[in-house]
């Protein structure tokens, strides 16, 4: 699974439980860090990852915890020529299997998708929380949260379930970009006006947009679903945004229409996003642009609002 000795937090994302489940397993059945270096914290080993592996995908296949923990006591030695055999998850249930596919996604992508299984709140909250913390949004959302909510889509379009743990991943993360947009909240006025295309209800990628701009220092507005066109151009000339990102997940929502009416806007914004994959670049209006991922979406508010700044300088 891994060479070195990790971390309590490290583990907990690998495995997707939250760290408290992890200290409860050691002080009650003994599954706990055996690598220890005086003066340190003890560390989990590739052999102690293993024993938690068995502890989590029995627990989570309804085997009590205390019967879990002594058949992953008495497992045999995980390592074969200083390698760690990985286990296997079970599938289990209505919905087709045990797990979310994530793709290339890292081991805390994995973890999340485990946790959202099990509709495990605290340890999903718990991982996105320490991943914000320590790698921004961007690349939050690009490497964890996006293949996560990703493959809980494409397993709910074969199976029509999950819907259930849709829901609560989608609670949990909105939650956790709102927090993030809290933590730092730009000075000066709102220039970036941010929508949803009318009858559009995906917000996420919107709501991360958002926590993106609070983290570059750029102040925004935040519509949100559904917003008619009628009344996103009524919003336009009321407050003279400089720039307007309309968000649109599907086909379905994505009138280019819309778009032509924010150009016709007697106070037209200097730079018209269209943002996500429901539109299609061959439909656009002349002068819209349309960001291939989150990054450029930040970049160029962040751009159109330094030039508006740079214009009043001069």
């Amino acid at each position: 699974m891994v060479d070195e000795a990790l971390s309590a937090g490290a583990v907990a994302r690998r495995l997707g439980v939250a760290v408290t489940t992890l200290r409860t397993w050691h002080q009650r059945y003994g599954l706990g860090p055996s690598e220890h270096i005086p003066g340190h914290h003890r560390r989990y080993t590739p052999s102690d990852l293993v024993r938690l592996e068995i502890m989590r995908r029995l627990t989570a296949e309804g085997v009590s915890p205390a019967e879990a923990a002594r058949w992953a006591r008495q497992a045999p030695d995980p390592t074969v020529n200083g390698t760690v055999t990985p286990t296997r998850v079970h599938p289990t249930g209505r919905d087709g299997g045990g797990t979310i596919p994530v793709g290339r996604a890292g081991p805390a992508a994995r973890g999340l998708a485990r946790a959202a299984m099990r509709l495990d709140a605290a340890a999903i909250s718990e991982t996105i929380a320490h991943a914000l913390a320590a790698d921004g949004v961007v690349a939050t959302w690009d490497s964890l949260l996006r293949p996560v909510l990703a493959g809980i889509g494409e397993r709910h379009a074969a199976t029509s379930g999950l819907i259930e743990v849709e829901h609560l991943m989608s609670r949990c993360v909105s939650e956790a970009l709102a927090a993030a947009s809290r933590a730092k909240v730009p000075t000066g006025p709102a220039r970036i006006l941010l929508s949803c295309a009318d009858e559009e209800q995906h917000t996420l990628p919107l709501e991360a947009l958002a926590a993106a701009l609070a983290e570059a220092g750029v102040s925004y507005r935040m519509l949100g679903a559904r917003v008619p066109v009628a009344a996103l151009v009524e919003a336009v000339n009321r407050t003279g945004p400089a720039a307007v990102v309309l968000w649109s997940h599907t086909r379905a929502t994505a009138d280019p229409a819309q778009l032509s009416a924010l150009l016709a806007a007697p106070r037209r914004p200097l730079l018209v996003l269209a943002a996500g994959p429901g539109w299609r670049a061959d439909t656009l209006p002349a002068g819209v642009v349309r960001p291939v991922d989150l990054a450029e979406a930040v970049s160029l508010s962040a751009a159109v609002r330094d030039a508006l700044h740079q214009s009043r300088r001069d």
